[in-house]
């Protein structure tokens, strides 16, 4: 085994973290004695030969040699290495090669073309692993029938006949998804397969399960062909699921090594459980309603009848993975979410502790339209205090534990003071008392006692720890929205810490509190007036901005913000023209400036320099401001909710954007990927309420401007 493997020059190529060298290792320790040998071996291979999907020229060499591990019988763990195979075929697929088969030429070179032209090479192989004895074998190799097999009449006849050999649920939904793969792939394949799939989904002697996995892959290979019987039908069938499903609990998970908090900021610590939470998945069907739901795209009102059918499950699994489903509808898609809000919110009444606490965890990731569930938030936030006591925000049981902060902070951020005990709490303790900081400043109305404990914890917070500065800047940012002058010597000493330690973004975050105080935080002005004239990129515009809401001396600060406007670093001229446009028309004198900066290559300076003209310049510079606002949300709408902003500050003289408003409010999808629900709301929000003050003047002035058309 391994003939040829060492007269490989592995040192010569790369992958993610560098030389490839230690692949020799890698593939010898797949096939150890030792499980966590192997273990080990494979993860790193998956992070550093195939990172995050990657296929470099390492991963393809790799192949020949997986290949003979997978189809020896004395070879450990089998299923992964065939697995691992399939992974590196498919990522080659849809990153190699273009949709009508293309090679995408990358430089450095990738490995995604040989990989494939290995793989299908011996796609023969493939099919007597998807007939091997072991069934974890078949399982991984079942895919590959559709990713590899060129011959669509095989393809399918080998299909067929593992369908009627397999009883294992999750190697059906295999089977009929690598049907669907082979069809998208091979044209001569598609109606034989798509016959196929209708004559599963029709047919009652197959299990429900595997008549939705048909319906749902044949919905996937013709999305523009969807009839109306589909999801009623597809909803029937989750209901017969569901008939059949016994109820059953989410298994406990593995507990894993715990991370020390006294050397890493628990914020990051948290991310990285929830990046591992999500990645589990509690039912077989998950991946299949997944693939439906994406089929479906913006049919939002089908998908909510599908997803309450979902939560209906006795399954508390397939509940959970629903519960996210639904949340990633709500981030991606526009519209009136308050009955699948509603349906969320129900599942905080559920037994299993888990699956409440992923509810709880949906309502406050979109917080921005969670109003409907607030009655349901502080009800089972109270029974949860009934239950474990007061105390509950420290309880032992994680999962009880995460469903009662995370419901408490849904309810925070939608301003409600019936939270208040429970934050208190939190505060007074050590325990995740981060949390109860990210929602602080929600709860204005009870400053007079969030504002002393917030300063007791920020007085203990050792600068001289890196890894303090998240916590601090959280800190920072909550008192500054509570505003209670009481917080300004401590926001001072927390300054004069982050500059004797050097904590940059501490610093910013203490610069950008005491802003908010303006004259009352004049005990800083020194050490403002110090930062001013540093060569941070990131520390000195924020303490220009300070020292403005201090002092405000304009003959002060405006040799700072011109000379801001001519540097390279475009952040600090989007800085400098935010604290211009707040000026207003005493900064005049940047005009020229900034009407020379409407024309810079980057759209976000444009945007942030068309803003401050307006708010210097006023009705003069109007026309310009409108032509690069509009022209950069249509070019990056990312943009979208500084340009709003920027157009209702400007009123009747916006009207001629009532146009592309509309357009882009009758968009179904939020934003970009980075887009998040509050923005997007609060872009709905302004810009339906600009459309209403403007609209009947932009009909006007497109009337008129036909007539005069009409008479040239």
């Amino acid at each position: 085994m391994f003939d040829g493997l060492h007269d490989i020059d592995w040192a010569s190529m790369k992958h993610a973290y560098g030389s490839a060298e230690e692949v020799p290792a890698l593939l010898r320790a797949l096939r150890s004695p030792d499980a966590e040998e192997r273990h080990e071996a494979l993860n790193r291979f998956y992070s550093a030969v195939h990172h995050q999907g990657s296929v470099y020229p390492p991963t393809a060499a790799s192949l020949p040699f997986l290949f003979e591990l997978a189809t020896d019988d004395a070879t450990p763990d089998r299923a992964a290495v065939v697995a691992l195979l399939v992974s590196i075929g498919r990522e080659s697929l849809d990153r190699g090669f273009e949709d009508d088969g293309t090679e995408i030429e990358y430089y450095p070179p990738m490995g995604c073309a040989q990989a494939i032209a290995f793989l299908r090479e011996r796609s023969a192989k493939f099919v007597e692993l998807a007939r091997d004895p072991e069934p974890d074998v078949r399982l991984a190799a079942i895919p590959g029938l559709g990713l590899f097999l060129d011959d669509a009449e095989q393809a399918l006849a080998v299909l067929r006949e593992r369908l009627v050999a397999e009883r294992d649920v999750e190697a059906r939904l295999r089977i009929v998804e690598a049907a669907a793969i082979s069809a998208l792939r091979l044209p001569e394949a598609f109606h034989q397969v798509m016959e196929w799939l209708a004559g599963l989904a029709a047919d009652p002697a197959q299990g429900p399960v595997t008549r939705l996995a048909a319906l749902v892959q044949r919905t996937r290979c013709a999305p523009d062909k969807i009839s109306e019987d589909v999801v009623p039908t597809a909803v029937d069938l989750l209901r017969e699921i569901n008939r059949t499903t016994p109820a059953r609990d989410i298994a406990p998970t593995p507990s894993r090594p715990t991370v020390s908090t006294d050397t890493v900021a628990p914020q990051i610590v948290a991310a990285f459980e929830d990046l591992d939470r999500h990645t589990r998945v509690h039912a077989p069907t998950t991946a299949l309603l997944r693939t439906f739901h994406e089929t479906l795209e913006a049919r939002v009102f089908e998908r909510v009848a599908v997803l309450a059918e979902q939560l209906r499950s006795p399954d508390a699994g397939s509940r959970l993975d629903a519960i996210r489903m639904c949340g990633e509808l709500v981030h991606a898609w526009r519209g009136d979410h308050t009955r699948l809000l509603l349906l969320v919110a129900d599942q905080l009444t559920t037994t299993d502790q888990e699956v409440a606490a992923e509810a709880a965890a949906v309502l406050n990731s979109c917080h921005p339209i969670a109003a409907p569930a607030r009655e349901a938030l502080a009800a089972y936030i109270n029974t949860q205090r009934a239950v474990h006591g007061p105390g509950v925000w420290a309880t032992s049981d994680p999962r009880v534990r995460r469903g009662h902060q995370e419901a408490v902070q849904a309810l925070a951020r939608l301003g409600d003071v019936r939270v208040l005990p429970s934050l208190l709490a939190a505060l007074d303790g050590d325990v995740d008392a981060w949390r109860a900081v990210q929602v602080a400043g929600c709860l204005p109305q009870a400053a007079d006692q969030m504002v002393p404990r917030l300063c007791d914890h920020l007085r203990r917070v050792d600068l001289s720890q890196q890894w303090t500065e998240m916590t601090a800047n959280a800190i920072l940012s909550a008192l500054a929205k509570l505003a209670d002058p009481a917080a300004v010597p401590v926001m001072m000493d927390a300054l004069g810490a982050a500059m004797r330690y050097e904590q940059r973004s501490v610093i910013r975050s203490a610069l950008k509190a005491l802003r908010v105080f303006g004259p009352a935080a004049a005990g800083a002005r020194d050490a403002v007036r110090s930062l001013a004239t540093t060569t941070d990129p990131h520390v000195q515009p924020a303490a220009v901005a300070a020292l403005w809401a201090i002092d405000g001396d304009l003959a002060e600060v405006m040799p700072f913000l011109l000379g801001f406007l001519d540097d390279e670093v475009t952040f600090r001229v989007c800085d400098a023209a935010d604290l211009l446009g707040e000026i207003g028309p005493p900064a005049s004198a940047a005009l020229p400036r900034l009407r020379g900066l409407l024309t810079h290559d980057y759209e976000w300076v444009r945007v942030h320099c068309a803003a401050a003209l307006w708010e210097i310049g006023g009705e003069a510079e109007a026309p310009a401001v409108l032509d690069v606002l509009l022209g950069a949300m249509v070019w990056n709408p990312v943009t979208a909710n500084h340009v709003v902003a920027c157009l209702d500050r400007m009123g009747s003289f916006a009207v001629s954007a009532v146009l592309l408003l509309r357009e882009q409010l009758a968009l179904p999808r939020r934003g970009g990927r980075f887009e998040s629900v509050e923005s997007d709301e609060e872009l709905q929000r302004i810009g339906r309420a600009l459309i209403a003050r403007l609209g009947s003047s932009a009909s006007g002035a497109g009337k008129e401007d036909h007539s005069e058309k009409t008479e040239l």
